[in-house]
């Protein structure tokens, strides 16, 4: 069954081309033009994906984002114009999964579809051997167990989540504290470097906690070695 992509587009000559491209490539897509369609069309068809231009009538891109997320994990592509880079990082702070820039390529377009919906319809996979145990605050992984303090846990759970997801600082944040403190970047950076120390005691192949310059950070899944297996 080919997998339902949502469009929501207003400028109708970029969604003709899009949604051409979409289908030549074995999607379904529907195509919605005012934002303020898209929450109810999504809660009534659950889409594979979302494609998300930022500006739109009735409701704009980024609190549609904001609203979907509140009952729905579809993975999100949001459309910004280049001058908009502090609505790109809102985005992604909110929940976006990924973004491309006016004017962008179709095909790269089409090509971020298919490599995120690979992405998440894949199990997770937790490397073999490493286990979280929440009641002793501790990840256990080649014979080796190390206790990580309630926030670095926290943190690690947050990532584990959603393997090659991007997590901005504020999103790490608010999984640190459940009373949602106020706390800097440097807070967090802290945080995760203390985390990253800890795991490499894991001897895995590399570290899984990856940092993603000007945003935040995000889990990658290390493949173990034979001789680690």
């Amino acid at each position: 069954m080919s997998k339902h992509i949502l469009l929501v587009e207003d400028e109708k000559d970029i969604a003709l081309v899009v949604q051409k491209y979409l289908v030549m490539s074995g999607f379904k897509v529907t195509h919605l033009n005012n934002g303020s369609d898209v929450v109810d069309w999504v809660r009534k068809n659950d889409p594979a994906l979302v494609v998300l231009d930022l500006m739109l009538p009735g409701v704009d891109g980024l609190s549609i984002c904001s609203m979907l997320r509140k009952f729905s994990d579809v993975p999100i592509i949001m459309v910004t114009a280049k001058i908009e880079e502090g609505d790109r990082l809102t985005g992604l702070d909110i929940g976006a999964d990924d973004y491309v820039c006016k004017p962008f390529s179709v095909k790269e377009l089409v090509s971020r579809v298919k490599v995120i919906l690979r992405r998440v319809n894949q199990p997770l996979l937790i490397p073999q051997g490493v286990e979280l145990h929440s009641e002793s605050l501790s990840v256990t992984a080649n014979g080796t167990n190390v206790e990580l303090t309630v926030v670095e846990f926290n943190v690690f759970k947050l990532l584990r989540t959603r393997p090659s997801c991007v997590f901005s600082r504020q999103q790490i944040m608010d999984a640190m504290y459940a009373d949602f403190r106020i706390n800097s970047d440097r807070t967090v950076d802290s945080h995760v470097r203390n985390l990253r120390l800890k795991l490499n005691l894991l001897a895995l192949p590399k570290n899984p906690i990856v940092s993603i310059y000007g945003i935040g950070y995000k889990f990658e899944n290390p493949v173990l070695s034979p001789a680690n297996v």
